[in-house]
């Protein structure tokens, strides 16, 4: 249940799941469900979706940091919330993927600071972030095979674009933990720091972020986004379009003038 409906800078949103913050035009989503290890039930995966929607349409949200309460990140889908008969379908259809699909269309930088383990749709949340920070102590498993399911929740998707196919084939079928420096080595995440210097990362990655041309990195994601199964006429046409647009935004006016003036562009996000 959502108890406040607006978070300006500096305020904060009430959930039973998760915990939102926002200062600096940084957006913090923690996961708090600690005593099931961050494990999703359907209370938690909507009240995820309904906080990214209000960092979306929040203009003072110029960068998104998804993270965790506790020792783990996401231990996966909470077994105990769907004991008895299961409609894998309609938890899917209705739970996991308009969660995953929103954060990739998200038209702002999602920073993931992965604390403890990402497992299962854990993971593939974790994956979907645009830009992941880890633990040194962290990890991530692909843990569907460990009870017979399979891949879900965009995973198939992100794997083998990430780590290429025979390192994706492994990590499905026989659920491996990968450590999170294996995963920095195998090109699966962008930074692995200590703990003691987790928070600092997060922070230079997020300020430079909410400082940023937001609306320019938009349009880069869902760029990235596409090229991904897009013909090159089909790119360079959709470079043509953004470019287009991104030539009459503020930024770029703001950009070219800092360039002239030999001082930092004070970017507003459009």
């Amino acid at each position: 249940t959502i108890l406040a409906q607006e978070a300006g800078d500096g305020e904060t949103m009430n959930y039973n799941t998760i915990n939102y913050h926002q200062d600096s035009g940084i957006a913090t989503i923690c996961l708090n469900r600690q005593d099931r290890f961050n494990a999703f039930n359907s209370e938690m995966r909507a009240e995820l979706l309904a906080a990214l929607h209000h960092a979306k349409d929040d203009k003072n949200c110029r960068a998104i940091v998804l993270t965790a309460e506790g020792k783990a990140f996401c231990a996966g889908q909470d077994l105990k919330d769907i004991e008895g008969e299961v409609d894998f379908a309609d938890i899917l259809k209705n739970g996991y993927n308009p969660l995953i699909q929103f954060m990739r269309e998200l038209p702002k930088p999602i920073i993931g600071r992965i604390n403890g383990v990402a497992a299962g749709a854990g993971c593939s949340v974790a994956l979907a972030c645009d830009f992941i920070i880890a633990d040194s102590k962290a990890s991530f498993v692909e843990a569907f095979v460990s009870i017979g399911l399979v891949l879900d929740s965009g995973s198939s998707y992100f794997l083998p674009r990430l780590v290429g196919s025979a390192r994706a084939f492994e990590l499905a079928t026989m659920g491996n933990k990968l450590t999170a420096e294996q995963a920095l080595d195998w090109g699966m995440i962008n930074r692995c720091v200590s703990t003691e210097n987790l928070d600092e990362e997060v922070q230079k990655v997020a300020s430079f972020y909410a400082i940023a041309p937001t609306k320019a990195i938009g349009m880069m994601k869902k760029m990235l986004n596409d090229s991904m199964h897009s013909s090159l006429s089909d790119v360079l046409e959709y470079e043509t379009k953004f470019q287009e647009i991104a030539g009459h935004t503020h930024d770029f006016n703001e950009g070219v003038t800092a360039f002239l003036e030999k001082r930092k562009p004070r970017f507003k996000g459009n």
